[in-house]
């Protein structure tokens, strides 16, 4: 059982419900929808299809986020070394090249680098003035239209929603999406924005804010305060950073989430050669490997599963990578978050330790909002955490926490029939069986209530009803 979730990014043209059927059975948690290259028919398409499939796959959509690109392009302009290059934001300006937002030579100083489809040209800014950057080409190639530009070290203070990211939130909001990734998040300003959306219209929907910039880095810790959960996007965040500092941004990154207890993804070109290839490359599979090692709660495929020639074979190679490392990982080099003295840590903590020294087969909890069960994700169970779930969207939102196997279940009115109905549930869907010994988490307090007790329950004793005999003796006949 693979506890390591798998995102996979769907277009409109390849989201047959045949295919995503055959991506959810060999491992896929999540549907990821990109906004940039699809419209509101695209993503209607791909969100029914998801749904014909499984009620237990979630949907991620993607904004597009607040970044520069070139326009007005209108044949490949091809650059060598040496070239100089007037670049500007204005329109109305005759600019050797023009960019999407006005104030972009406001923004950029004197001796700043500009890279152009991550990465691929630079140009080295060696004068300004008020209407345009001068600058000079470092690598030969060809600028095209509408191509990324990335400008490391410098805040660009563009608005961090589009018109079409708005349009995409309602969107997402209308059909009880359950998560938005916002890109090029870059303090929490930019989740509260959508955040104040969401509220206005009272909609759940989780942010997950994709970091792919040194601010964002930066601000990481005022970021978790406000999101849901992080996405690592490797793919601006190399650009944006030096390539080699990656590795290590990313573990400290994971490890911030981990400690805050929010789900972490890893993304970018995981199996980027499997978009035409039918097997990855060793380098590939170290780079899941060391994901799934580092503890993330998800992985995920972008372009294999989107437009990929083997998209199936790529989510397969991804299942097995991770269950092979999972079943040798070395918990001494487990990140665990803090207790900080309440009650969910703490039990959740116990619960692990409980597992471990009574040989227990499962964990169990009933959870009304996810947050018990994401507690004990966070300590990284290396056994099963069966969350059974009250509400269809917690189940889903539940696809994104590491080692969570969520299920839905009735509830009952009282803590008693509670566990006795998750067991049961367990037991008639083969996930337990009578004999094993699990360990509860639960709530004294009513299915709305955070964790307050931990039990140790021979599952055959906790699905068995109190005999009518024994509630004579213990409460007397006048009362049942």
């Amino acid at each position: 059982m693979k506890r390591t979730k798998i995102v996979a990014t769907i277009s409109d043209w390849h989201c047959e419900p045949e295919y995503i059927k055959e991506l959810h059975d060999n491992g896929v948690n999540v549907v990821r929808m990109n906004t940039a290259h699809i419209n509101r028919e695209g993503a209607t398409k791909i969100m029914n299809n998801v749904r014909k499939v499984s009620n237990k796959i979630a949907i991620l959509i993607d904004t597009k986020g607040p970044e520069v690109r070139t326009i007005n392009v209108e044949t490949d302009m091809e650059v060598s070394y040496g070239d100089k290059i007037k670049v500007s934001g204005n329109l109305s300006l005759p600019a050797d090249l023009l960019v999407n937002y006005p104030l972009f030579v406001n923004d950029v100083s004197k001796g700043t680098k500009l890279l152009i489809d991550d990465g691929e040209i630079e140009l080295e800014v060696y004068d300004k003035d008020n209407d345009y950057l001068y600058t000079e080409v470092t690598n030969n190639g060809i600028i095209k239209n509408r191509k990324s530009i990335n400008v490391p070290g410098t805040t660009i203070n563009l608005p961090s929603l589009t018109e079409k990211d708005v349009d995409f939130i309602h969107f997402a909001i209308e059909n009880n999406i359950e998560f938005i990734a916002h890109s090029f998040v870059r303090n929490r300003q930019d989740v509260l924005d959508i955040q104040g959306i969401l509220d206005e219209q009272q909609s759940p929907i989780r942010i997950i804010a994709k970091i792919e910039n040194q601010e964002g880095v930066d601000k990481i810790d005022e970021i978790l305060n406000h999101a849901y959960g992080v996405m690592i996007a490797r793919g601006d965040l190399g650009i944006e950073i030096p390539s080699e500092k990656i590795p290590s941004v990313s573990r400290m990154l994971i490890k911030k989430c981990i400690e805050r207890k929010r789900p972490v993804i890893m993304a970018t070109q995981m199996l980027h050669s499997m978009i035409d290839h039918p097997r990855p490359t060793r380098a590939e599979i170290s780079d899941i490997a060391n994901a799934v090692y580092n503890r993330c709660d998800a992985i995920m495929l972008s372009g294999e599963t989107a437009y990929g020639r083997y998209g199936v074979e790529a989510v397969k190679m991804m299942t097995k990578v991770a269950i092979e490392v999972e079943k040798n990982k070395d918990r001494r080099n487990d990140i665990l978050p803090p207790i900080n003295f309440d009650t969910s840590s703490f039990l959740a903590a116990k619960a692990l330790e409980a597992a471990q020294e009574m040989n227990t087969t499962a964990i169990v909890t009933d959870t009304f909002s996810g947050h018990n069960a994401r507690h004990i994700s966070a300590f990284r169970s290396e056994m099963p955490v069966y969350a059974k779930c009250y509400k269809p969207r917690v189940m889903r939102e539940m696809a994104l926490s590491y080692g969570i196997f969520p299920s839905l279940i009735a509830p009952e009115k009282n803590r008693d029939e509670t566990i006795r109905a998750c067991l049961q549930s367990l037991v008639d869907e083969n996930l337990i069986n009578s004999k094993d010994t699990i360990v509860y988490l639960g709530s004294s307090y009513g299915i709305r209530g955070a964790a307050s007790f931990l039990e140790i329950i021979k599952v055959e004793n906790g699905i068995q009803p109190i005999p009518e005999e024994d509630l004579i003796d213990l409460i007397g006949p006048k009362d049942l």
